[in-house]
């Protein structure tokens, strides 16, 4: 006689389990009850279908009914609902659309219930305008919403990888989005500092983000819907996604004898099965054993339940196999970046109090020397014996493959030296002779061998800067452009030849940009007697560590994307991405990031190509007119810049030279790459000017460069910029040489400087204050005379007409060459001043109605 077998779920488990059990038995009797009327769909692909990357619908649906009723001989019954088991007589309880209720008896049964969204009972929770995501006709109503007419924003509550998701994907269907969520970060597998730079790819395009604020209710407002925060915020948009995470869908099973854990889940041993006779139980409704540190867990995702599923088929059919723990590799995409994880992150591990280390590295995809080459953040957590515990990795290409490879050491129990002894494939175009992966492994087995003590940067939290000295290692010029608080600059090459300015009875932390410069200072000071740590991952870890999202103005987006603009607001979204006219007007979506107005495709190969790295400014903006001079109008030239200044100055230089700038890049390596057309592009009269376009109107603007530091020109050149500012003109300060010192902080900055440097700033007066006359000085008297006769004739002050001009919105920019002539860093500068370079100044005063020289 012919085993019946009862499923009871018909997505990831539950079809898995029933394929496997034809194939294992032909003649068994196979049920699968699914209650909606979809079984074995693409419930990781609906996110981006709703997006637009998934077009055809039908693609979701991995397998029907029919299809599974044909190859496989199963009965499947869609619409039909288990609503109890009755495990003494074996029997289960089902209510179906077609056949009403009836009882249907098994000879084994495997549960596969799955997990449904928290909906959370708060005020206004069962508004309409509040969606969840779980299934096919779940989506089927988001992409209709989204699709529909005057849909323009979108809040998602909930930061797990449902919620970045549908963010992610919402934004792509060109709505305005803001992301809440609960905690301190998004993406919970991830320790904070690896999510953030998930988390600063979605602010960078444009994903409005709120951390740590909870959502308090909801009320409806015409046809939209304001979410109400804990903080008082309220946000208003057309739309809520609702995605806080997921529960077991067990409700069902509480009085049938199964026995659970204490969220619900269904307990089960290594073969899957219940505490109850011959019931099974697989996949998100399941706890199950973490791989790593031996713990009950529950991990709700694909993988695992596809392979529960196969394990209860077998067991029912007597293979007796076992589920051995499950360690939560994931991955996600967002935007362009890809992030995954394996194993335990140092949240878990704390919160079970186990002991470990952790090593960063910023390696490249593969050979530096081979075209697109892209760094990849990796993260490796492993115990003082060496086992691998677990690792995170964020990047924009190779990211997959080194999480599995470590994913595949964690289940074998491997350590960090079978990490330096794998041997993978390798080719220029695919990875470094040695991989990303071998050089987690070397870097700590270095901890291991003594080699080197590290610190994190939450360590510096702590740091005793009494007995510690924090030293940069790094060049010059990569300190002045940013350094931890508090570091001096000794650069690694110079490092044996200076070890006399530092103090050896204090410990020395060291400090690079990614960690190898770090080490190799660290083993020099070691080996001439010095304690010393080095911060692994460097300063590019310490600023993923420091990562807060950017303030939006707008927290009740009520205006979004405007609809004409849903199609190409996808476009300008895979990078920070500006396009011009040689009009001097800029049109965006509304939505953070502005979108080419010519076709990408029009200029992908250029007629000139220049590369102007390495060059500092003025130097691209000469090869760039060297290289347009002898183009015919029309013709395309593509530039490659490493100078951060270059993305403000091409775009004045474009409009200045009436050329056309098509579109300005800002690369993930750093570099800027621009395309610009010879001549200006004719525009309609029709062209954008609404909430996205910037308009500048030549006579509506104002420049003056201040060149003098004298006391009195300084105050003239303020009251002449605050009286334009206040008329509604757009003013811009260009401070150079002496005018620099009216801009400089009154208090002394600890910056690393050369001879002359030093020399300049001992001579020079340090901030507004020790600014002195003209004429009539008189060692100093003058200066407080001036003072004094404004004070009794109630007018603002020097300072206080500075900050005056900041808060009207006054442009204030320090001329970066007459920075480096007079070794003036930008940490030297009062808040608000931006850099710039002669390009940028000549391209405000060519739209300005006059221009002043003080």
């Amino acid at each position: 006689m012919s085993k019946k077998i009862l499923i009871v779920g018909g997505v990831a488990g539950g079809a898995s389990a029933a394929a496997r059990l034809r194939r294992l038995d032909e003649d068994a009797h196979i049920v699968m009850f699914e209650r909606d009327p979809y079984i074995s769909f693409a419930n990781c692909g609906l996110p981006y279908y709703i997006g637009g990357s998934i077009q055809d619908r039908s693609k979701l649906l991995v397998q029907t009914p029919e299809a599974m009723h044909k190859r496989f001989n199963i009965d499947v019954r869609i619409q039909s609902e288990v609503v109890a088991i009755d495990p003494v007589n074996k029997k289960v309880r089902v209510e179906s659309i077609e056949k009403g209720s009836y009882e249907e008896s098994y000879d084994a049964l495997i549960l596969s219930p799955g997990a449904k969204p928290i909906r959370p009972n708060l005020p206004g929770i069962e508004s309409s305008q509040i969606h969840m995501l779980r299934n096919i006709p779940d989506t089927d109503k988001v992409k209709a919403k989204v699709a529909a007419e005057g849909t323009r924003s979108a809040v998602v509550i909930g930061g797990g990888f449902i919620g970045v998701e549908m963010a992610e994907n919402l934004r792509e269907a060109g709505l305005e989005v803001s992301l809440i969520e609960a905690g301190p970060q998004i993406l919970a597998p991830f320790d904070t500092e690896m999510s953030s730079i998930l988390a600063k790819e979605l602010d960078e395009h444009g994903v409005n983000l709120i951390f740590s604020d909870m959502v308090k209710g909801f009320a409806e407002v015409g046809e939209q819907i304001q979410v109400q925060l804990a903080s008082g915020t309220v946000l208003q948009s057309d739309m809520v996604l609702l995605a806080i995470g997921v529960s077991p869908d067990t409700s069902f099973l509480k009085d049938s004898g199964l026995e659970f854990g204490p969220r619900g889940h269904i307990l089960v041993n290594e073969r899957m099965e219940t505490n109850l006779d011959q019931v099974f139980a697989v996949g998100d409704a399941v706890e199950v054993v973490d791989f790593v540190n031996g713990t009950k867990t529950a991990i709700p995702l694909a993988g695992p339940a596809n392979k529960q599923g196969r394990i209860a088929a077998d067991n029912v059919s007597g293979l007796g196999t076992t589920y051995k723990g499950s360690q939560g590799t994931s991955i996600i995409k967002v935007f362009g970046v890809t992030g995954a994880s394996t194993g335990n992150n140092e949240k878990t591990l704390q919160r079970l109090g186990l002991p470990y280390h952790v090593i960063y590295i910023h390696p490249s995809s593969h050979a530096t020397y081979y075209p697109g080459a892209t760094p990849i953040s990796m993260k490796l957590i492993f115990d003082p014996k060496g086992t691998v515990l677990g690792a995170q990795a964020v990047g924009y290409s190779g990211v997959d493959k080194r999480i599995d490879d470590i994913a595949t050491v964690i289940r074998f129990r491997g350590t960090v030296t079978d990490l330096t002894e794998l041997e993978l494939s390798y080719a220029p175009p695919y990875s470094s002779a040695k991989d990303p992966v071998n050089m987690a492994g070397f870097a700590a087995e270095n901890i291991l061998h003594g080699l080197t003590t590290v610190f994190v940067p939450k360590d510096l939290e702590g740091r005793d800067k009494n007995n510690t000295i924090l030293v940069d290692v790094r060049s010059e010029i990569e300190h002045a452009n940013g350094h931890i608080e508090g570091s001096i600059n000794i650069p690694v090459d110079d490092l044996r030849s200076r070890l006399s300015e530092l103090d050896s009875s204090k410990e020395i932390w060291v400090y690079c940009q990614v960690g190898l410069r770090g080490y190799t200072a660290s083993r020099i000071l070691q080996q001439k007697g010095y304690r010393v740590k080095n911060l692994t991952g460097g300063y590019k870890t310490y600023q993923m560590s420091q990562f807060t999202p950017k303030k939006k103005d707008n927290l009740t987006p009520n205006v979004g994307t405007p609809a004409a603009s849903k199609e190409i607001a996808a476009t300008g979204a895979m990078t920070e991405t500006e396009t011009e006219t040689g009009t001097g007007t800029e049109t965006g979506t509304g939505t953070g990031t502005v979108t080419p107005t010519v076709n990408a495709t029009a200029f992908t190969t250029p007629d000139s190509v220049l590369d102007a790295c390495g060059l500092c400014c003025p130097g691209p903006l000469i090869q760039v007119k060297m290289s347009m001079d002898p183009l015919l109008d029309g013709q395309v030239l593509k530039v490659t810049a490493s100078d951060p200044g270059f993305y403000e100055d091409i775009k004045a230089w474009a409009r200045m030279s009436n050329n056309t700038l098509l579109q300005l890049t800002k690369l993930p390596t750093g570099m800027i790459e621009a395309y610009l057309r010879k001549g200006v592009i004719e525009t309609s009269a029709s062209a954008p000017t609404g909430a996205g376009a910037q308009v500048i109107q030549t006579s509506n603007a104002s420049t003056m460069v201040v060149f003098s530091g004298d006391l009195d020109k300084a105050i003239a050149s303020f009251i002449i910029a605050n009286g334009a500012a206040s008329s509604g003109k757009k003013v811009t300060m260009f401070f150079t040489f002496w005018g620099l010192n009216i801009i400089r902080k009154d208090e002394k900055v600890p910056v690393n400087k050369n001879f002359i440097g030093k020399m300049f700033g001992a001579m020079m007066p340090r901030g507004s204050r020790k600014l002195t006359l003209s004429n009539m000085n008189m060692m100093g008297m003058g200066s407080k005379m001036i003072r004094s006769l404004m004070k009794s004739k109630n007018i603002s002050s020097l300072e206080e007409l500075i900050q005056m001009a900041i808060d009207q919105g006054v442009e204030i920019v320090a001329c970066q060459m007459s920075m480096d002539l007079m070794g003036i860093t930008r940490e030297e500068l009062i808040d608000g001043v931006g850099i710039g370079g002669v390009g940028y100044y000549l391209g405000q005063a060519d739209q300005s109605g006059h221009n002043l020289f003080i």
